[in-house]
């Protein structure tokens, strides 16, 4: 009886020694990290949502790019799809006003605006990719950590028994499955950390993807000085005042 109360998590650490207590604080800051991560990128992903739906549904319902220009200036792009056009818009009225200067001889202004868009989305992709590498690591690595604490915490356990002669199984079952609750605690902290990198790496995935479908109909917008009617079926064209046109 007195062996089975030995077994908690409590009763290990007052009997652990510096590398397996090494071991659980690198595991409790891994989930600490890994936790962060998770709440606030989901956290971020849901706002980027409702603000890039916001913005798309008054981009395709602005009369020109004018309103489109003052709008971004005035708010601030705080989301990909309104970074993206606020450079874009900013490279097709730079090359307006410079291009027939040093600009042409690096390409058209097609060009310039393409890399300009290409530039952002390189961007953007860091930005929603920063701490996944945190997230991976953790998920393949906690595991094999708490495996090693479970080594440590045996090969102890079996040295102690052996010095102190006593071989029973109630004398050899609690010292060594308190060794496996760090292998309990490696899987608890690599399981959150997998499931939220799959999570996450697909919610990036869907927005990348709209992104550069975006990219693609504002290049055309800009290019052409019409937009495609995204309320009408059959991909009716709308003409939109250009900054071209503006002027």
């Amino acid at each position: 009886m007195d062996a089975i109360q030995g077994l908690s998590l409590q009763h290990f650490l007052s009997h652990a020694d510096g590398v397996s207590k090494t071991i659980l604080l690198l595991m409790l800051l891994a989930s600490i990290s890994s936790w962060y991560l998770i709440l606030t990128k989901a956290w971020a992903d849901w706002r980027c949502r409702r603000r890039s739906a916001k913005f798309l549904e008054f981009f395709w319902n602005a009369p020109s790019l004018r309103e489109v220009a003052i709008h971004l200036d005035d708010a601030h792009p705080q989301e990909p799809f309104s970074h993206l056009a606020y450079h874009g818009i900013a490279a097709s009225r730079h090359h307006e006003r410079h291009g027939v200067n040093r600009l042409n001889e690096a390409g058209s202004a097609s060009d310039f605006v393409t890399r300009t868009l290409r530039k952002t989305i390189d961007e953007e992709t860091a930005k929603m990719e920063s701490g996944l590498t945190v997230l991976a690591s953790v998920g393949s690595t906690a595991p094999f950590v708490g495996l090693l604490g479970t080594v440590w915490g045996i090969f102890h356990a079996l040295v102690a028994i052996g010095v102190s002669g006593a071989g029973t199984l109630d004398k050899v079952a609690g010292p060594v499955g308190e060794a496996l609750i760090m292998t309990a605690i490696g899987l608890a902290v690599a399981i959150p950390a997998v499931l939220g990198y799959n999570f996450l790496v697909r919610a990036n995935r869907v927005t990348l993807s709209q992104l550069d479908a975006f990219a693609h109909d504002l290049f055309a917008f800009l290019a052409t000085g019409v937009k495609i009617d995204m309320q009408q079926p059959g991909a009716q064209v709308a003409p939109l005042k250009s900054a071209a046109q503006r002027s």
